[in-house]
């Protein structure tokens, strides 16, 4: 990285936070509250950079404001805690919507026949460029930080994954030793779910989890971040890989009992192809 950029970012991050930030954090993002001081320390400071490097794009009316920008600044970055980052280089606006929203696909019917349709959604990553997110989703998952569901990590967990070359389940990991290790791990979870949704049994991480690695791995993030004890249960590999990588031990936060979910995750959006022009859902 550049000395400038360097430079530049070590000032942004020595910031103190602005009061009227403090306060929406603790109004609106609950995971604010299961950090320790170090950590919300490091956290703030990793918000003063995206949010003075990144670009945030109202769409549908919405105007954006800071409520906006720091709730999903926050809900990023606590991807990024303990971690040498480049703050998600492939992103470079983040675009919201007010609520859920129609976005065209086009998926192959037959032999020179391409499937025009609309579907709707509430989030979508981009190989290049966006970030693109429903609104009303990101307030709902960033107020309750045990719910199991969180559109805004779910979106940038496809950056972190991107940042590898491809969205194929594996983020940048340092070492052969751990490829290795997150090889096995992630390919023998994500084999035992779809095994288990093929025989018709449910599954912890749901169907979508079982559409491609990278909805996997991006489920997972969700699932490690939001209810890692039941993660931990059901794939104790998968979970210790995630804690190598984000340096982080959510478990230990985790102060409320947390329910095992009944049904399947709600998912407005079903899988598109995951590479170049194409978003990821």
């Amino acid at each position: 990285m550049l000395g400038w950029k360097r430079r530049r970012r070590r000032r942004l991050r020595a910031r103190p936070l602005p009061d009227a930030w403090g306060d929406i954090l603790s109004r609106r993002v609950a995971c604010w509250d299961t950090l320790d001081e170090a950590d919300r320390r490091e956290l703030a400071g990793h918000m003063q950079v995206f949010l003075h490097e990144k670009r945030f794009e109202g769409c549908g009316g919405l105007r954006i404001t800071d409520e906006i920008r720091v709730t999903i600044a926050a809900q990023a970055c606590l991807l990024l805690l303990h971690r040498a980052t480049d703050y998600f280089p492939g992103v470079v606006a983040i675009v919201v919507y007010p609520s859920v929203y129609w976005a065209p696909r086009a998926q192959p019917a037959s032999v020179g026949v391409v499937d025009q349709r609309q579907e709707v959604r509430e989030g979508e990553s981009w190989a290049r460029g966006a970030v693109v997110l429903a609104w009303d989703r990101v307030r709902r998952d960033a107020e309750d930080a045990h719910g199991g569901h969180n559109v805004a990590l779910h979106e940038f967990a496809h950056q972190l994954d991107l940042e590898s070359g491809a969205a194929d389940g594996a983020p940048v990991l340092a070492g052969r030793g751990h490829r290795q290790a997150w090889a096995r791990a992630f390919s023998r979870a994500y084999a035992d779910d779809r095994e288990a949704l093929a025989a018709g049994r449910h599954t912890f991480l749901g169907a979508y989890a079982a559409t491609s690695p990278a909805e996997f791995f991006a489920v997972a993030t969700e699932a490690f971040f939001e209810q890692p004890r039941v993660l931990c249960a059901h794939h104790p590999a998968l979970y210790g890989q995630l804690a190598a990588y984000f340096l982080q031990e959510p478990s230990h936060r985790e102060s409320l009992e947390v329910r095992e979910p009944t049904g399947e995750r709600d998912f407005w959006t079903i899988s598109v192809e995951p590479y170049g022009a194409y978003p990821i859902v």
